[in-house]
């Protein structure tokens, strides 16, 4: 073999060769247990990013690993293609987004297949093909007919000049993130997809799945299951007139005597009569109606409200109290109402310190004790306390009495609410999946027949920031005789929603899914950042079940396991600009000098010489220039060593921070291991293993062998810890390295080890791993390898070593036999020299022994 690793060449060889045998095509296999690895496909931006490396070569690390388990692995791979990104990209540089989308699917591919990740590209597709979204197009019909679908008026946030519904979250201080217009509160009609049907089974099926609490926990919080009282509050008009009755739901009806203020939506009916005679809550309403309606704006944004001169009368006292309208209520959240409880909402609280609004009491402590509410609302439960009747009542009583009188009284009801709301799924740009629905003459609105699908998309167009061409091409819209089509295009999510089940058969031209969907669903494990833990995870859930409902998947939920991998960080670098602004430099640019523990301590450029200043460890991006190029880290050390760096640094669900010396320390290592596996060749032919005739120093390594084969196996397949089990392969090599028995049975255990660091490593490592096995002789090619088997008769010792601890400190290390009795143990340790030199003139306390670890003597 050759005496140097070289990377670029054994990576080609390796490459080619799993092409040209279509090693990782799947094929369904009844007779095989499946393993389906997934990770969540890229949107094609321009490149690789090492966020996106670290992902990929977490699943392919999981992928390679099944495969060596026997099972049949499918691991595919697809493009998230749609999206406001490529229209933005269109607009800045004149180009047609289609063109702009592929030719960067072209690029990633190919940084993708440099890596060499086991994906079947057999079945990639991006979902700006219309053959994979005719498919969603068809299932959308299917969803209108079945009354799951429906179209109403909504109330969004418009920005004028991109001509665009926005997310609350791309509404930054009043204005649109991208064209910074003001954004205006707009009623348009919508397309909704009925999630609320499913938000009861998609809470229950959380218990099904094997995700991370947190993330479950998100998903419960973001459907919001809740049990409350549904009440109405008559209402008077400003000149004293019965106005229509003001319904509110809470789930604190024990709270209800408190209650001092009503506070309404800027939208709610109420404020727009209100508003009618009333110049000034007018201009209030329009303004609320501007800027964010985020749930982290409005609970850090200022308290502000108006009186509507209407009186709401209490349902169970008949006091009346005044209704305002307040800007931290939204339309879009229950019933666009609440009724007001300073004394116990922190919230409310605000709101009646700044306009003077009564502040009362209603719940004590556990004693009945009144709170202290000068510095704040009392949000605990308790006791209740001047609230007649119910006074002395704790939380679950109080709400069962009181919803009883309401109910008595026909004015109330006991609810369980959800604070999950239908999927709006109608977007007013381009670059989308169009809507598969016509209108009629006379108002009809008909879903296309299977026969009109697809609608493609048109792709040789202009994109400016005057909103949708679409819009403006009657070749698109006009269908005659008075029928136009739907302009408005699909939510991406819903082409991400339904991608990991069309990868089960995406070759199916005739059909969104077909038998085999339901070989390999549910996904088995899949990999993502936890910043999709809640919408994507949760729309795909739905999608998942409709798609059950209608017969194409016989499974309840889509993706058994999940793994939420951490970000790449590394240190960011910049100079403060005269103006205040910040130019950053990448890491690569700048030289840091660090003190002896390895710390930074100062940064210059490279280019002229002088100070930047340091801006600490952040999250890899283009605003801090602190990203690293995949590629130009292939090409300088080729890709396994990216792939053992991105394993080694980290566990996958922690922040990994970027190191170029560590990287180094990856490449040195593989080079050390082709060093290895040249040595033991070179010293001989091994005997055949002969596990009875074996000295000390042979069973020693052949015992390290299988220790490592023991903890990798765990450490990859159940755990997930890629870096542990790497440490693993590294402590064996070492052992390797120190061995030096040429005889043919020291080779033969020789050969055992280096066999085993080569295939533990192969799904981390796979070309340096396919090369060596071919050097060690093997015909098949290592991708067919099985991973190594645990021999446990190895793993047993003649003797264990304990750690001898006198008051917790290290003193003495003992060898014992492993089926050593207590007292023989405690015998042992008592006896060590340096143990006696510690123990003298002091009286033993205690003898503590911990089986198989240390023992630790306490003294005084």
């Amino acid at each position: 073999m050759d005496a140097q690793y070289n990377p670029h060449e054994i990576e080609r060889d390796a490459q080619q060769f799993w092409v040209k045998n279509e090693c990782f095509k799947a094929v369904e296999d009844a007779n095989r247990e499946k393993f389906y690895c997934l990770s969540m496909f890229p949107y094609p931006s321009g490149k690789l990013h090492m966020g996106h490396v670290r992902n990929y070569t977490i699943g392919d690390v999981v992928s390679r690993y099944q495969r060596m388990q026997g099972k049949n692995v499918l691991q595919p791979m697809g493009w998230d293609a749609f999206g406001m990104p490529a229209e933005n990209a269109a607009i800045k540089n004149q180009v047609p987004p289609a063109k702009w989308t592929y030719e960067n699917i072209d690029y990633m591919r190919n940084q993708l297949q440099a890596l060499g990740f086991a994906y079947d590209w057999s079945r990639e597709f991006a979902t700006c093909d219309s053959d994979y979204y005719r498919w969603e197009q068809w299932f959308f019909t299917k969803l209108v007919e079945k009354g799951l679908v429906y179209k109403k008026m909504s109330t969004v946030n418009w920005d004028p000049v991109d001509q665009t519904v926005l997310a609350n979250e791309q509404v930054i201080e009043g204005r649109g993130w991208r064209s910074g217009a003001l954004v205006e509160r707009k009623e348009i009609p919508l397309w909704f997809l009925k999630i609320t049907d499913y938000a009861e089974e998609l809470l229950a099926d959380l218990d099904k799945v094997e995700w991370p609490e947190q993330v479950k926990t998100m998903q419960r919080n973001w459907i919001g299951k809740s049990r409350g009282v549904e009440l109405s509050f008559d209402i008077k008009a400003a000149d004293g007139t019965p106005a229509e009755p003001l319904s509110v739901y809470t789930t604190r009806p024990d709270t209800l005597l408190g209650v001092t203020y009503v506070a309404v939506a800027a939208g709610h009916p109420l404020a727009r009569d209100a508003a009618e005679g009333n110049p000034e809550l007018a201009a209030f309403c329009e303004e609320c109606a501007r800027g964010g309606t985020s749930e982290a704006e409005l609970a850090t944004k200022e308290k502000r409200g108006m009186a509507t001169g209407q009186v709401a009368i209490h349902p169970l006292t008949g006091r009346e109290v005044p209704v305002y309208v307040a800007n931290f209520v939204l339309m879009e959240f229950g019933t666009g109402a609440v009724m007001a409880v300073p004394g116990h909402d922190q919230r409310d609280w605000e709101f009646a310190t700044k306009y003077g609004l009564p502040i009362e009491a209603v719940i004590g402590d556990e004693n009945g004790q009144a709170p202290d509410l000068s510095e704040g609302a009392y949000v605990e439960y308790g006791r209740l306390i001047h609230s007649g009747e119910f006074d002395g009542l704790d939380f679950e009583a109080a709400f069962d009495a009181i919803a009883a009188k309401l109910a008595e009284k026909g004015v109330g009801e006991v609810k369980t609410n959800f604070r999950l709301r239908d999927w709006g799924v109608a977007r007013q740009r381009y670059w989308g999946a169009p809507i598969p629905v016509k209108y009629g003459p006379e108002g009809q609105t008909v879903p296309l027949s299977d026969d009109e699908l697809p609608v493609a998309l048109p792709q040789e167009v202009t994109v400016d920031a005057s909103g949708s061409p679409l819009k403006k091409m009657p070749a698109f819209s006009d269908l005659g005789d008075g029928w136009v089509r739907e302009t408005d295009t699909f939510d991406t999510f819903m082409e991400s929603s339904w991608y990991y089940a069309r990868f089960c058969c995406a070759d199916n031209p005739d059909a969104m899914l077909d038998e085999r969907a339901n070989y390999w669903l549910p996904v088995d494990l899949y990999i993502g950042g936890i910043e999709h833990a809640i919408l994507h995870l949760l729309y795909a859930r739905f999608f998942h079940k409709l798609m059950r409902d209608f017969g194409l998947v016989d499974s309840d939920e889509p993706f058994q396991r999940l793994l939420t991998q951490g970000m790449v960080i590394a240190e960011t670098f910049y100079r403060e600009e005269a103006n205040g602004a910040k130019t950053w430099f990448n890491p690569a640019d700048v030289e840091v000098k660090r003190d002896d523990k390895g710390r930074p301590v100062s940064a210059l450029l490279i280019d002229d010489g002088q100070p930047v200043a340091m801006g600490g460890i952040e999250k890899m991006s283009k605003s801090k220039n602190n990203g690293v190029d995949p590629q130009s880290m292939i090409e300088r050390f080729g890709a396994d060593t990216v792939r053992l760096f991105m394993m080694f640094a980290a566990p996958p669900e922690q922040s990994l921070e970027w190191s170029d010396s560590g990287v180094e320390g990856a490449n040195r290592f593989l080079k050390r291991l082709w060093r290895l596996v040249g040595e033991h060749l070179a010293a001989g032919e091994p005997a055949p293993l002969d596990t009875a005739s074996l000295n000390d120093a042979q069973r020693d390594l052949r015992r390290k062998t299988h220790e490592t084969i023991k903890k990798a196996s765990d450490d990859i397949g159940r755990r997930t810890t890629f870096n542990t089990a790497i440490a693993a392969v590294m402590e064996l090599a070492n052992a390797l390295g120190k061995f030096d028995d040429t005889t043919p049975q020291g080779l033969a255990v020789a050969r055992e080890a280096v066999e085993a660091c080569v295939l533990l490593l192969a799904p981390i490592t796979p070309h340096i791993g396919h090369a060596l096995w071919a050097e060690l002789g093997h015909d098949g090619p290592a991708i067919d390898a099985a991973w190594p088997r645990l021999d446990e008769s190895a793993l047993a010792r003649d003797s264990i070593e304990l750690v001898v601890q006198v008051n917790g400190k290290l003193r003495a290390r003992i060898e014992v036999a492993p089926d050593a009795d207590k007292s023989s143990v405690e015998a042992e340790a008592l006896g060590a020299e340096n143990v006696q030199r510690h123990l003298e003139g002091k009286t033993i306390r205690k003898v503590i022994v911990v089986p198989g670890k240390l023992v630790n003597i306490v003294v005084g």
